[in-house]
């Protein structure tokens, strides 16, 4: 006689919140910090200057806050009307993206802080991308440790 007891096939069951849960649970609780922080990282260095060729070094760090603001948002709205349906491989892809936008926002972050060096003396120039140093690397972080819960969760879901 068989089992009628079976295990989950990997993809059927996910812990990921929909709804309102969304806005109560810890990582993608989280997701409100990144899309606050980034949209400020955003703000401030579409309002700072740069003299000389350091504009490019600003590019992708408007790249990488206008992209992942975007894709944040998208996600959250996502997680919101429940599009993943409780599969499981959403938790892989939750954890994917933030794995790789912790990447792409220290790699900016850096970049941001190298070009602000030379502004050093500017007065307010300075002072805005200072603030947007400061924003830049605590959206790095809400995003570093948004990325570790994610993978805690993948693996329990594996």
């Amino acid at each position: 006689m068989a089992s009628t007891n079976t295990a989950p096939v990997y993809g059927e069951v996910s812990s990921l919140p929909s709804g309102l849960k969304t806005f109560s649970t810890f990582p993608d609780l989280l997701m409100i910090l990144e899309f606050v922080f980034g949209g400020l990282v955003w703000i401030l260095v579409a309002s700072t200057t740069l003299p000389g060729g350091l504009s490019l070094l600003q590019g992708w760090v408007m790249f990488v806050s206008v992209t992942l603001f975007v894709f944040t948002t998208i996600l959250l709205f996502m997680y919101i009307v429940g599009v993943h349906g409780g599969k499981a491989t959403w938790t892989t892809l939750d954890a994917f993206y933030h794995y790789a936008a912790s990447l792409m926002y220290l790699s900016a972050s850096v970049l941001q802080a190298s070009a602000t060096i030379s502004t050093q003396g500017l007065g307010k120039i300075y002072q805005e991308n200072i603030a947007a140093v400061v924003f830049s690397f605590v959206v790095t972080l809400v995003y570093v440790i948004h990325a570790v819960a994610s993978l805690k969760r993948w693996k329990r879901s594996v």
